[in-house]
């Protein structure tokens, strides 16, 4: 039998494996925990992306950078994203897909995948991400994969938001947010979705936007 999905996000502060390199937490598809050190700050209400403490990211990095790891790939394609380092995102979450697709669950390559669609949005490219994301949103809700469908709901969302599509960004946050509630995944990320559908409604109402979300986050996938 293939063991659980790593969840996507869970992988600094864990125990290390046998190759040292970080040991993700089982069970669920878990997106993203991080190290002691919150990297993730908040939340930009004009652009909806992440505040962060680079030199906590940048430290995170160089203590994972030798680890080849699909979980260790994974969270090198979040840095170096949030570090704004695309290109070699880019060439990371090509390889953590090609990985996931020889080494890792359908899930694992699904997840895979959103994070490549997230690099492609942060490199401009709108329409690749918002096509791979679309595919990935109807997988993951085909075969009922919950917390997935919620990971790729948030960030084809944020996609529709920078293409000025708010109708259809609330749309994708607020099932987001359902998927998210119902799989019981940590407050962080579900305070992220809520951050996301106040900031949008505001721009359909013409209305003053949330202030900043200075909440410090310990996931990379919120």
């Amino acid at each position: 039998m293939h063991p659980g999905p790593a969840h996507p996000g869970a992988f600094a502060g864990c125990a290390a494996r046998g190759d040292g390199s970080p040991a993700p937490v089982r069970g669920a598809v878990t997106l993203g925990s991080v190290s002691d050190t919150p990297i993730i700050l908040g939340y930009d209400p004009e652009t909806l992306r992440e505040r962060i403490d680079p030199e906590a990211a940048a430290a995170r990095y160089a203590e994972i950078e030798r680890y080849r790891s699909l979980t260790a790939l994974n969270e090198r394609v979040a840095l170096l994203r949030l570090l704004g380092r695309y290109d070699e995102a880019f060439e990371c979450a090509q390889a953590a897909c090609r990985q996931s697709r020889f080494t890792g669950s359908r899930e694992d390559s699904l997840a895979a995948r959103v994070r490549r669609a997230q690099v492609e949005q942060f490199r401009g490219n709108l329409d690749v991400a918002l096509g791979e994301l679309t595919n990935c949103v109807e997988e993951a809700i085909a075969h009922e994969w919950g917390e997935l469908a919620g990971f790729a709901l948030q960030h084809r969302g944020k996609v529709y938001f920078d293409l000025e599509r708010y109708d259809e960004a609330l749309a994708d946050f607020e099932r987001a947010l359902k998927y998210r509630e119902s799989d019981g995944i940590p407050a962080d990320q579900t305070n992220s979705t809520r951050f996301a559908i106040k900031a949008v409604r505001a721009r359909l109402d013409g209305a003053a936007g949330p202030e900043e979300l200075d909440e410090p986050i310990t996931s990379i996938d919120a």
